[in-house]
């Protein structure tokens, strides 16, 4: 089956940021645009109500050599006929399934679409109270003595402890991050581009998953086997 036919039954796409530029629009306007390598994804296996429970599709994208997955994931992909993948993921599909081992590609956006893009946030480290929560902070001069600190924490007597989820210095970003209804400015189909407006979770050459948006979601962000990395 052609990607042609397939392409619109998929309601997302796994990716990579490439960077960030504008774009001169033909009314003149310029826009900030990410640009994201979209696929192309191969259909590793198709899930179905009956046998799994719920319907989705489930893509490898980035091939990688053979010796860099272990025997069982390289067992999934030669059952499918499908070339050995770094990533999996799943997506929900509507209407007819996709076959395995067919391709999808960018052409299942189109410009001026909205979509949802999921990502791993930049990592900042051990970061302090200010920088983390945006707190406010104590005076600078006079002798204060009270600049960064985070201050008071907890009560006395009662409840002579710190309650849970208390805002404090700790562990800043890379964390999983979801920016909803980005507009698709431009599509390259030939060059699985997409060029989204404004920007999108992680650094440069971070994994992507670009859904359209209001599209049925499996489960909570339902990841699979990471292969190879």
């Amino acid at each position: 089956m052609s990607s042609e036919a397939q392409s619109p039954a998929v309601t997302g796409l796994i990716g990579r940021k490439l960077g960030m530029t504008q774009l001169f629009l033909e009314d003149g306007q310029v826009v900030p645009v990410t640009v994201v390598e979209a696929g192309p994804c191969r259909v590793q296996q198709v899930k179905t109500r009956e046998r799994d429970g719920y319907l989705a599709v489930q893509l490898a994208f980035e091939e990688v050599p053979e010796q860099r997955l272990n025997k069982p994931t390289l067992g999934r992909f030669r059952k499918s006929s499908v070339p050995p993948s770094r990533h999996l993921r799943e997506f929900p599909y509507e209407g007819a399934a996709p076959e395995v081992g067919g391709v999808i590609d960018a052409s299942i956006f189109q410009a001026g679409q909205q979509v949802d893009v999921t990502g791993t946030s930049i990592g900042k480290g051990f970061a302090g109270g200010m920088k983390r929560h945006h707190f406010r902070g104590g005076p600078a001069t006079h002798g204060s003595m009270f600049h960064r600190e985070p201050g008071s924490i907890g009560a006395s007597s009662f409840p002579s402890r710190v309650w849970k989820n208390k805002k404090l210095p700790g562990h800043m970003g890379a964390e999983q991050v979801t920016v909803k209804r980005l507009e698709v400015v431009r599509v390259e189909p030939d060059q699985h581009l997409l060029f989204l407006r404004g920007s999108v979770p992680g650094a440069k050459n971070g994994l992507l998953l670009v859904r359209k948006h209001g599209s049925r979601r499996i489960g909570k962000e339902k990841e699979v086997t990471n292969a190879g990395g």
